[in-house]
């Protein structure tokens, strides 16, 4: 099959667009899609990549140090150890293997450094309990290295799920969360790689060759997100463009609206952002801290 915009041999067919593409015009198609989300952040100073070393934040690495090495943005890659044995060790492998290639900064910091807990000795929650975790560690981080922005590697696929998951639960805070004003204490986020599918970051990172782990976390099986992305994919394949749909769709929704602002305070615990007493990560640590003996 041949290109369609430029009769060479094609990588790929996408069915959303009806376009077969080759590997020059489909890498200038996925850096165009991340071209223009960086371009509305608006990005100086020192940008932070959450980087796992998997094809995701891999690919964003990538990309953003090839834009930005040159503009004096100072780039530096931030990876959080969760403490998964089997695991992470394999991702920190290929993520220093792509960090020594590129010559950028690299900071790794761990839940048991911070918080004395590794989601191996968790018995239930893992997902739920590590996500809050290393959220809150990200920014911690970001905040270390003096960063401006955050660039996550959340690709099409992963903003399609979480904006169903937010219906299916009926969470519109939670879905007006996904676009609000930066507040103070929360470093400000960009995700490049929002409107490229999963397939296609994969394909990208193996034509361009670049190190990284294509390991998935054990702890990922039979969680909500995995039956809701059984659905979106089977839903994607019977009707191409519904993952675009989706995100698009709220992007419009609230483009509409005027969400009510709201007030972050400090947690008491440890001085983060929280619109309550104690935020999310304190609340799971004290709920993991063992309970002292009952007195009379």
């Amino acid at each position: 099959m041949k290109c369609d915009k430029c009769s060479a041999p094609a990588v790929l067919f996408q069915r959303y667009s009806g376009l077969h593409l080759c590997k020059a015009h489909f890498f200038a198609d996925v850096e165009k899609k991340i071209k223009k989300e960086v371009r509305k952040e608006q990005i100086e100073g020192t940008l932070a990549v959450a980087f796992s070393g998997g094809k995701d934040s891999a690919v964003v690495l990538t990309v953003l140090h090839s834009l930005f090495a040159h503009r004096g943005a100072e780039i530096i890659a931030i990876t959080v150890d969760e403490g998964i044995a089997g695991y992470r060790e394999k991702t920190l492998e290929s993520a220093a293997t792509l960090v020594a290639k590129l010559g950028v900064r690299w900071r790794v910091a761990s839940f048991e450094e911070h918080f004395d807990v590794t989601i191996d000795r968790l018995g239930q929650r893992q997902c739920t309990i590590c996500g809050i975790l290393r959220r809150s560690l990200l920014n911690r981080l970001a905040k270390m290295v003096g960063a401006s922005t955050l660039a996550t590697g959340h690709n099409l696929d992963d903003e399609a799920q979480t904006v169903l998951m937010n219906y299916l639960r009926g969470d519109i805070d939670r879905l007006l969360r996904l676009h609000h004003p930066v507040k103070e204490g929360l470093v400000r986020r960009v995700k490049p790689l929002k409107y490229v599918p999963e397939k296609e970051v994969a394909l990208y990172a193996i034509l361009k060759g670049i190190p990284m782990s294509l390991d998935e976390c054990r702890f990922a099986t039979g969680v909500f997100r995995a039956e809701v992305r059984g659905l979106v994919n089977e839903i994607e394949s019977n009707h191409p463009g519904t993952k675009y749909a989706l995100v698009k769709g709220l992007d419009r929704i609230l483009g509409l609206m005027q969400p009510e602002p709201f007030q972050l305070g400090r947690c008491t615990q440890c001085g983060e952002p929280t619109v309550t007493t104690l935020c999310q990560s304190c609340k799971i640590l004290k709920s993991l801290r063992p309970k002292g003996p009952e007195t009379d």
